[in-house]
């Protein structure tokens, strides 16, 4: 039986299928985001919560930038709160692939480990940029608006903030063999992670101790390129935010694609 043309093509040229598989691993996490549209609305809850319930709850506090109330003061890090806890919690999904041979079919299939973290990478940041979308469009109405300039900067900075923290979970996700386990890294991770970055308070104003931590933290960075964006003023020069942030971004890839690669052996 003769193959399709457009199947011999792809199969010789190995450049346009992995193109082709990382399209079909994105289509597939797109199905599965849309299926499961609670996911949508858990995830908001706690970001909400902390805007409408803490910030309003301080509102009388004073605000580390002039201009703004505490509770615009601290919507970029609610925001980045969005996607850090999006983006992470997709690791998840590679213990899911691997009890459900997923992922042992993709790992069969002639494409690199490069082209597999890439493809579901870009599927772990799809929930995130959707979720950034649905806060900033509440953010713009009730909390602090914002011109079509900054949503479009805002929306931009989101996908390697996404990027970079979706590696985070993979990677963790493949070395974890059992989804209590990562649920207890999480627990470990994502809170401290949080919490150090200055998303509630004015990082320059912080304690010497909380200030060396969140020089290592990714999320430090994140929530001051979006604050910069929003209010004008952050800790850092967006230079230095965004040099931070593509540091981050290539080092969670080797380290995501080195810990994909040895899937291949424990397959």
């Amino acid at each position: 039986m003769r193959r399709p043309r457009k199947q011999l093509l792809t199969l010789n040229n190995p450049k346009l299928m992995n193109i082709n598989a990382i399209y079909a691993l994105l289509l597939r996490e797109a199905k599965i985001y849309f299926r499961e549209k609670e996911r949508i609305i858990s995830i908001l809850v706690s970001p909400l919560l902390f805007l409408f319930v803490m910030g309003k709850g301080m509102g009388s506090g004073i605000s580390p930038v002039r201009g703004y109330t505490y509770q615009q003061f601290i919507f970029p890090g609610i925001l980045t709160m969005v996607i850090l806890f999006t983006s992470i919690t997709y690791g998840l999904y590679i213990i899911w692939d691997k009890r459900l041979d997923f992922l042992k079919e993709v790992l069969a299939a002639p494409i690199s480990r490069t082209t597999l973290f890439i493809g579901k990478a870009l599927g772990g940041m799809l929930g995130a940029i959707i979720e950034t979308i649905l806060l900033l469009i509440v953010g713009t109405f009730f909390i602090l608006p914002l011109d079509a300039v900054k949503l479009v900067l805002c929306l931009a900075a989101s996908f390697p903030i996404s990027y970079m923290i979706t590696n985070i979970g993979l990677t963790i996700g493949a070395k974890m063999r059992s989804m209590e386990g990562f649920g207890l890294v999480m627990s470990f991770l994502t809170w401290p992670l949080f919490f150090f970055s200055g998303a509630l308070f004015d990082l320059a104003a912080a304690e010497p101790y909380i200030k060396a931590i969140s020089l290592i933290d990714p999320v430090t960075y994140s929530v001051d390129l979006l604050r910069i964006i929003m209010l004008g003023k952050g800790v850092y020069p967006v230079w230095t935010d965004l040099g931070a942030i593509a540091v981050f971004c290539l080092a969670t890839t080797i380290l995501g694609v080195t810990s994909f690669g040895r899937l291949q052996q424990e397959k």
